[in-house]
C-alpha cells in the first residue's frame, strides 16, 4: 500500500523533471510540486512502483521508466516529456545508487565503483545535457541531490562520498556554464527518514535518533522537499551554483567519544 498525501489539482503550466521518483526523498519532491501547481514527470528504474505512485498522486503525474547511466534512455525519455507536455521547467536528479557504504577497499569491485559514478555523478550530467536547450527556453533551474557524505565519512563509503563530492563540483561547473538562463544549485541532505509512513509507524525511531540533532529531530522527505522548492522557484532568481545543506545542524556539530 502506497501512502501519500493528497496533493491539490490544476497546473500552473510549469513541468518539472524528477529522478529516482518512485520513492523517499525523489516521491517527496514529486508530491511536493504537485501542490505546488507543477506537472511533474517522475523517472525511475523500478517501473512498478513508479507507475502505482503516479496514479496516486493524481493528474499532475506522469511516469517514466529511465536508467539516468543510460544516455540512449535519457535522451528518449527527454523527448517523450518535450512530446507530452511541450516545455520543461525544472529538472531534480535525485536517483542514486544510494547505500553509502559496507564494502571495503579491499573488497571494492571496480564494476561496483563504476556503476555508483555513473549513476551518481555522470546521470545528472547527461540529464542537465539533454535537459539544456529547453529548460534554457524558459530560464529555468536544475537541483542536484547530494549529500554531506560530500564533505564527512564514515569507513567504506569511497565510491558514494566520491560520487556525491563530485555532483557538488559539477553543480557549480553547471551553473557557470548554464547561466543566466538556468540556475543549478545542490542539496545535502543529512540523515532523512526516507521510509514509507507505515514502516515509520510500526519501527518509530527512537529519542536518542532525534535528540543528536541541533534541530532535535530526524529530517523528513518534507524537510528536502521545500527547500527543492525554494530552489526551483522565482524566489530564488539570484541563488545558483550553490549547496544548501538540510541536516538538523549535524555537521556543525563538535562529538567526542566519551
Amino acid at each position: 500500500m502506497i501512502e501519500l498525501s493528497t496533493p491539490t489539482t490544476g497546473t500552473h503550466g510549469r513541468v518539472a523533471l524528477v529522478t529516482g521518483a518512485a520513492r523517499g526523498i525523489g516521491l517527496g519532491i514529486a508530491a511536493w510540486l504537485i501542490s505546488e501547481g507543477w506537472q511533474v514527470v517522475l523517472t525511475d528504474l523500478d517501473r512498478e512502483r513508479g507507475s502505482k505512485v503516479a496514479k496516486v498522486l493524481g493528474e499532475n503525474a506522469w511516469f517514466i521508466a529511465m536508467d539516468v547511466a543510460n544516455e540512449a534512455q535519457v535522451a528518449l525519455g527527454v523527448a517523450e516529456v518535450l512530446g507530452q507536455f511541450g516545455r520543461l521547467d525544472a529538472l531534480v536528479c535525485n536517483a542514486a545508487v544510494a547505500d553509502p557504504h559496507n564494502i571495503t577497499l579491499e573488497s571494492l569491485d571496480l564494476a561496483y565503483w563504476n556503476r555508483v559514478l555513473a549513476v551518481n555523478l555522470s546521470g545528472p550530467m547527461l540529464l542537465a545535457k539533454h535537459c539544456a536547450p529547453y529548460l534554457r527556453a524558459h530560464s529555468g533551474a536544475i537541483v542536484n541531490l547530494a549529500s554531506t557524505r560530500a564533505g564527512q565519512s564514515e569507513p567504506d563509503t569511497e565510491a558514494y562520498a566520491a560520487s556525491k563530492g563530485g555532483l557538488l563540483a559539477l553543480t557549480h561547473a553547471l551553473a557557470i556554464s548554464l547561466g543566466p538562463e538556468i540556475r543549478v544549485n545542490a542539496v545535502s541532505p543529512g540523515w532523512i527518514d526516507t521510509r514509507d509512513p507505515a514502516v515509520r509507524r510500526a519501527e518509530p525511531l527512537t529519542d536518542a535518533d532525534h535528540a543528536q540533532h541541533p534541530a532535535g529531530r530526524v529530517g523528513t522527505v518534507e524537510d528536502v522537499a521545500a527547500m527543492v522548492a525554494w530552489l526551483l522557484s522565482k524566489n530564488a532568481g539570484f541563488v545558483t551554483g550553490q549547496e544548501f545543506v538540510v541536516d538538523g545542524g549535524m555537521t556543525k556539530k563538535m562529538i567526542y567519544s566519551e
